[in-house]
């Protein structure tokens, strides 16, 4: 009886923190720049659910991609690191620095698909 008191909640927290790691980005609503400590501008504004939903993207590997040896892995994906595991802030190897990588890949996707904000204001939307 007593082993049971201590496996319950253990199983409670491991239950919760799968969850909450599963659906981390459906609640995501800006891009976490806190890696860049001084900021000239207010984080991307990103909901990710709903920007996939508009974009028509069903693949993590869309956006999370995954290099080994310096080639793309297809229909591999990232989604369970964050973009700065692989992106310093300055330039490493094949990999760009961290903020060119979030803009070639975001910035280079609206501009491609003629869809989505292209001006810097319009990701980086300063709160009121």
């Amino acid at each position: 009886m007593v082993k049971n008191r201590f496996y319950i909640p253990v199983l409670f927290i491991v239950f919760m923190f799968i969850f909450v790691s599963v659906h981390a980005q459906e609640d995501m609503v800006a891009i976490d720049n806190s890696v860049f400590g001084f900021v000239q501008r207010a984080p991307s504004v990103f909901k990710h659910d709903e920007h996939n939903e508009k974009a028509d993207i069903e693949d993590c590997y869309t956006c999370h991609h995954l290099y080994e040896d310096g080639k793309l892995v297809e229909d591999e994906s990232s989604e369970d690191q964050s973009c700065s595991d692989c992106h310093n802030l300055k330039k490493s190897g094949n990999a760009p620095c961290l903020m060119k990588a979030f803009h070639s890949s975001c910035w280079g996707c609206h501009k491609g698909k003629k869809a989505g904000p292209l001006m810097c204001g319009e990701c980086h939307v300063k709160e009121k």
